[in-house]
């Protein structure tokens, strides 16, 4: 039996549990306390419906329960599917103290947090994350949104969940090429602010794509450790929050200019990072070495390092005018002083980073 990991978001009065473990799905003495009222909505996928849904609603019991499918895919993380939600509420008769409970990964939490942040002006909802992303990354912290085709989560708002519920098992049923997405968050956590975790990371890489439970365990807690200390200290992205941004801003323009769906979003942070580290090396911030170490984790995870052929660079960079992190029209992005240490960086040159993507875009696939 592995043991069970419990953390906490400390927010006072809107503090949450994280558990972590294997078996939680069936665990309903658990997490049913998260629910305050009798109205629930479960919003889950095509995908993960046939695999987890039914369990979900039998741990529900008596209360007045309902469900909303949506397709699978980060294109359908949209204002429209956004309303299906609230819809469904509606339907439901949800009162102020309902849930709508996020069955899936960082779409359907995204989304679903979104709706319930809307619903009379805010309800509770529970993250249930089955994606590696989703379960180190995207369902601790609040953030929920929806993309627009000029950018993705321009539309969102800060809406915390009740509690965080991670069932390792549903790792098994991931399939790989999303499972190694989820794996660049987890660099990513090493990569701005712990560099004995990056060290772990790359003498457990083999273990990690193996699957091997109690180092993905591991890898769970303390990527969510660390997120959780974040966000007790800036909720909101103030400051040392943007941080958790590493990679982010070129990977969001990498996602946007390939269309959602073509390159996964752990796929296009993992090459983010890297141009952020190169970046950081052409700046003289950071060791050039540092980047060839982080390009070579990223690759023993067999993720991607390199632009798709044929990417624009005029293209990423009119998007990456677009971040949310950036103020007055100025570019801010997080870079780094070496494995461990990110900063914010403003008014970073455009001609430095258009040439570290130029170049990225001519090199040889």
């Amino acid at each position: 039996m592995h043991a069970l990991h419990t953390l906490d978001v400390a927010l006072g009065e809107r503090s949450y549990p994280i558990w972590i473990g294997p078996g939680l799905l069936d665990d309903a003495p658990r997490w049913t306390t998260a629910l305050r009222g009798r109205h629930v909505l479960v919003v889950t996928n095509e995908t993960i419906a046939p695999l987890y849904l039914s369990r979900v609603t039998r741990a529900l019991g008596e209360r007045l329960h309902a469900s909303v499918i949506l397709p699978d895919g980060e294109s359908f993380k949209t204002l429209e599917n956004c309303g299906v939600v609230l819809d469904a509420l509606a339907r439901l008769k949800a009162n102020r103290d309902a849930c709508v409970i996020a069955l899936g990964g960082g779409v359907i939490g995204d989304l679903a947090g979104f709706a319930a942040a809307c619903w009379m002006r805010g309800i509770d909802f529970l993250q249930i994350p089955t994606t590696l992303l989703a379960q180190v990354d995207s369902s601790v912290g609040g953030k929920t949104g929806v993309n627009l085709p000029a950018g993705k989560n321009l539309v969102g708002a800060f809406h915390q969940p009740r509690a965080v519920l991670i069932d390792t098992q549903t790792l098994d049923t991931l399939p790989p090429r999303e499972y190694r997405s989820g794996l660049a968050e987890v660099v990513k956590y090493g990569a701005i602010g712990d560099p004995d975790f990056f060290t772990w990371l790359e003498a457990n890489a083999t273990a990690l794509l193996a699957r091997e439970t109690g180092v993905v365990a591991e890898a769970i807690a303390r990527s969510c450790l660390h997120k959780a200390g974040v966000v007790a200290r800036d909720e909101r992205e103030d400051g040392e929050r943007a941080l958790l941004n590493f990679g982010h801003t070129f990977g969001h323009a990498l996602e946007t200019v390939s269309g959602y769906g073509s390159l996964l979003h752990g796929e296009a942070v993992a090459i983010g990072m890297v141009l952020a580290a190169r970046l950081s090396a052409d700046l003289e911030r950071a060791p050039a070495a540092d980047a060839e170490r982080l390009e070579h984790l990223l690759r023993a995870l067999e993720l991607p390092t390199d632009l798709p052929g044929g990417t624009s660079a005029d293209d990423l960079l009119s998007l990456m005018r677009l971040d949310k992190k950036n103020l007055s029209g100025r570019l801010r992005l997080i870079l780094w002083r070496g494995i461990g240490h990110a900063d914010i960086v403003p008014d970073v040159p455009e001609a430095m980073i258009r040439a570290v993507l130029s170049a990225e875009a001519m090199a040889p696939g």
